[in-house]
């Protein structure tokens, strides 16, 4: 990678998180403004970032912010961080950092949104100019919000740790919007809940659901329809105009575009082809052949998505395999656990013992 990389800049081919040459690379980055944040983040604590990024042969220039930094690789450093700071809420403390101007032109883009609704839609819309590995969604019911957040990439381990990283720069990003009294109904995390629970008390001001099948931030549905003071139309449709440009600098597939709609979809509903064909206009043999074309098939990659996220659940949180598996909408904790066996080759209780953190 080029340490000349702006956060305008698409990373260089050959290192994306979607492909070239019509394959899928499957490497899922964060965005630039995270690296530095760890970064800060470790000083504060007192170790030495460096030492860390030597033990782990890693690159010091991939956290200097010019970049966006692989999931992988950040996982690594901040699984190690926490270790050596003996500090459980560390994502939340590094997604405290961020700010509407840490989000580059999308944040200048919601920053000049007419309502809070246009700038969670463009966040919805363009979170994949910065971040290839995650997928942001919006979603209102019955008059409540759900602004979620869910790693899918092949390389998104520590899952729970970047959820609340997210989760806490998505609600230091409204506070800009709203005021910085601002705070939500409730926040889902996908974690077990930690001894020490005042961090997220005293930061997010609002009831903290642990052991939740998904990370979001539940508010009502009128937020959505307060106006952004000092918005300015010409601002916006430059950073919207600029995003589009890098958009279309982007290359994707049809593989990487369902990864990103099956994992929002894991654990609202068992997925089927035939309702992807139709969202596409397309009919479920052609759906078929172009996946074959990518060298997969709708039913591997929702598979996929749904181990993945028995994984991250397995791991991360104190749910019982009965509550995951209706999460994942598995007809019987039986077929979950036959299905788990099938993927990992071993009983998703015994996986649980060797993966606990």
């Amino acid at each position: 990678m080029s340490s000349s990389m702006t956060i305008d800049s698409p990373p260089p081919s050959g290192t994306r998180g979607c492909h070239t040459s019509g394959k899928s690379l499957s490497i899922a980055f964060s965005r630039p403004g995270v690296g530095p944040a760890v970064y800060a983040t470790l000083v504060e604590l007192g170790v030495a970032p460096d030492d860390l990024l030597t033990e782990l042969r890693l690159d010091p220039r991939l956290f200097d912010g010019g970049h966006p930094v692989p999931y992988a690789n950040l996982s690594r450093l901040i699984t190690l961080g926490i270790e050596r700071t003996n500090c459980p809420h560390f994502g939340l403390l590094v997604g405290q950092r961020a700010t509407l101007a840490s989000l580059g032109r999308l944040g200048l883009l919601m920053r000049h949104s007419d309502t809070v609704g246009d700038a969670l839609r463009a966040l919805e819309a363009h979170a994949g100019v910065q971040n290839w590995g995650a997928v942001v969604g919006l979603g209102t019911d019955s008059g409540i919000t759900v602004l979620s957040y869910a790693p899918y990439g092949p390389e998104a381990e520590s899952a729970a740790i970047h959820s609340e990283r997210a989760l806490a720069t998505m609600t230091g990003v409204l506070r800009a919007l709203c005021g910085s009294d601002w705070a939500p109904d409730e926040v889902l995390l996908p974690r077990s809940k930690p001894r020490e629970t005042n961090p997220y008390d005293r930061f997010f001001q609002a009831p903290i659901r642990f052991d939740q099948e998904m990370a979001a931030l539940v508010f009502p549905a009128e937020l959505l329809n307060k106006t952004i003071d000092g918005a300015d139309p010409i601002v916006r449709r430059l950073a919207e105009g600029r995003i589009r440009q890098l958009e279309a600098m982007q290359s994707s597939n049809l593989t990487d575009e369902l990864r990103r709609y099956l994992r929002t979809q894991v654990t609202r509903q068992r997925c089927k082809a035939e309702r992807v064909a139709r969202m596409r206009l397309v009919h479920r043999r052609t759906l078929s052949r172009r996946l074959r074309a990518e060298g997969t098939s709708f039913r591997q990659l929702s598979n996929d998505a749904l181990y993945r996220v028995a994984k991250q659940l397995l791991a991360d949180t104190s749910m019982s395999l009965t509550q995951i598996s209706t999460a994942l909408n598995f007809s019987e904790p039986a077929a979950f656990t036959h299905a788990f066996r099938r993927w990992s080759g071993m009983a998703p209780s015994i996986w649980r013992q060797a993966n606990r953190l």
